[in-house]
């Protein structure tokens, strides 16, 4: 029941400005948004990396005003790949972009967004790694899965994101289940109306369970984005029921969410890639990381109580 009040409140300015001001607010951010900066995050890369885990980088802040701020979010991740290929990690290190954060939700955003994301993705290829487009809310998907097939023209291994809580997503898994697609299933953590979307918790795990089926059969790659033990073993299950071997899909979690199952999964000879978020403007991804599971929310007011 918390969970949309919640993602109300990551768009609010005045609830943005409380939580950042609460003394107890940074150390909790900490377990979700490992650093600010380029030169904080790379020792978190090597560090899973060494531990047989693989990731995908985001630099939080797609709530953007300017075109200005779009060429700043396209030059810290040009910023982000500079460093990475001196580290060799290939795809073992890639990226997750929102194309908000590149301009899409402005004037002529769709071809700001595309401008700005191309570079980043030839760079991403240039060192021997690639891109994932992170899914928003539904009336960006058009825009990005048009600017996810553009740019697949050129780089074919650009990933893309889509959400089981979505009516339309059981057709757009169709649509993307071909050879060489990349494809991330997550249930969705954006405010949704009824007319579009699942608002039932066991009717979003039955869609999602639907289209990882889909993507299990298909010829592409699925990347299954979840926490719940009972979604990995299903997973588990339609894998080997679609014959795929343990380097044809991967398990992808968030940085700081069930670390010992990172590593159980990476030791079971599973691809296990941690999303792994930094930046200074992490309050919309840190509010939704608490609408999505009562446990993290959990987390935080007991933190509130035990710091006051």
């Amino acid at each position: 029941m918390l969970g949309p009040a919640i993602l109300a409140a990551s768009r609010s300015d005045k609830m943005r400005r409380i939580v950042s001001a609460a003394p107890v607010t940074k150390p909790v951010v900490n377990r979700f948004i490992p650093g600010e900066t380029v030169d904080q995050v790379i020792p978190i890369v090597e560090d899973l990396t060494r531990k047989g885990l693989e990731v995908t980088l985001d630099v939080v802040g797609e709530d953007i005003t300017t075109v200005e701020q779009s060429y700043a979010a396209r030059d810290a991740y040009l910023e982000l790949i500079a460093r990475l290929a001196g580290l060799g990690l290939g795809e073992k290190a890639e990226m997750s972009v929102k194309l908000s954060m590149f301009g899409q939700a402005l004037e002529g955003g769709h071809e700001l967004a595309l401008a700005n994301v191309r570079p980043v993705v030839e760079a991403a290829a240039a060192i021997g790694t690639t891109v994932t487009l992170d899914a928003e809310d539904h009336t960006t998907l058009d825009s990005m899965f048009a600017i996810h097939e553009e740019l697949r023209r050129d780089f074919p291994q650009t990933g893309c994101v889509i959400q089981a809580y979505l009516f339309r997503t059981e057709a757009d898994a169709r649509r993307l289940a071909a050879a060489g697609s990349r494809v991330r299933i997550v249930k969705g953590a954006y405010k949704e109306p009824a007319e579009v979307a699942y608002l039932d918790k066991a009717e979003i795990d039955k869609a999602y369970v639907r289209i990882l089926k889909i993507l299990m059969e298909g010829e592409g790659y699925p990347m299954i984005g979840s926490h719940d033990p009972r979604l990995i073993a299903i997973s588990q299950e339609l894998a080997r029921t679609a014959g795929r071997k343990l380097d044809e899909y991967e398990f992808q979690m968030l940085y700081g969410i069930r670390s010992e199952e990172h590593l159980r999964l990476a030791a079971e000879g599973h691809r296990m890639r941690v999303y792994t978020a930094y930046g200074t403007d992490w309050y919309g991804y840190f509010m939704r990381r608490l609408a999505e599971k009562p446990a993290n929310l959990l987390f935080f007011v007991r933190s509130m109580i035990t710091k006051n």
